[in-house]
């Protein structure tokens, strides 16, 4: 398996115990803020191909890159080759110093062993906005297994239900997004989009489905929640009192300056 990657400096900073860390993996605010524009879900029918369509497909794919990241098909019908995923993260990733990254083959064969049960040093930062991925794969190769390579090579110790791939569509001066399900095959749909970014670019961003997975959260974290919450709920009460208060100032100042009768 290949890695390369391209990224700027983060911040960064240091925990000692992980029960004390705070705000770093849970929620900036619990109040839904308007987003500056809504991405369209849409579901793209996928086209099956055949073994010898496969192979055309990935002679055409071949034909149209200029770089060693081809795709190469097997005598068993099954193809590996790169994907590259980009990452935007809004929040900050958690990570152990003691913990070695995976490869995405580990990573497979890991998905029934238990996490680690303790953690005695965190360090947690913002990744950078630019940070771009390549992975080498196989057609085999399932969404949440890329999603657990990923985070595994920055040994991000995050539950990966935070986190979901998306697929990114450029048509027509619009912009067309939809969640990829845990078993689709990234390396499929790169190969029936062609190598264009246009036509088809991944995204490794937070799971944001409307509904939060509470289970995926660890007990610190369900603490820093709570504690975000009461703030949250604190500072809406004292903007509530003091755009009312206001209100009743100018009020009575206009009283107060009106003749009687």
């Amino acid at each position: 398996m290949t890695w390369t990657s391209t990224s700027s400096s983060g911040y960064c900073s240091q925990e000692e115990d992980s029960e004390f860390e705070q705000f770093f993996t849970a929620r900036t605010s619990f109040i839904k803020k308007p987003r500056k524009y809504k991405d369209e879900y849409i579901n793209w029918e996928k086209q099956v191909l055949t073994r010898d369509e496969i192979g055309n497909k990935i002679r055409e794919y071949n034909s149209q890159i200029n770089s060693d990241l081809v795709m190469t098909l097997n005598n068993d019908g099954t193809y590996t080759g790169f994907i590259k995923v980009q990452m935007k993260l809004v929040r900050p990733i958690s990570v152990s110093a003691n913990m070695k990254p995976q490869s995405i083959y580990d990573a497979k064969k890991s998905t029934a062993s238990a996490r680690p049960q303790s953690i005695k040093r965190r360090t947690s930062f913002y990744l950078p906005k630019d940070t771009v991925k390549h992975l080498h794969i196989s057609s085999h190769t399932k969404a949440s297994e890329v999603i657990k390579a990923l985070l595994n090579k920055f040994m991000v110790v995050d539950n990966p239900r935070k986190f979901a791939l998306f697929e990114r569509i450029e048509k027509e001066d619009q912009v067309y997004t939809r969640k990829i399900s845990d078993d689709e095959h990234p390396l499929y749909l790169r190969l029936l989009a062609g190598p264009d970014e246009k036509m088809l670019s991944l995204v490794l961003k937070e799971n944001e489905t409307g509904e939060v997975n509470w289970d995926a959260f660890s007990v610190p974290e369900l603490q820093n929640f709570l504690r975000i919450l009461q703030r949250e709920e604190e500072e809406h009460i004292r903007q509530m009192f003091g755009k009312y208060a206001r209100c009743r100032q100018k009020m009575q100042e206009e009283l107060a300056n009106r003749s009687p009768g």
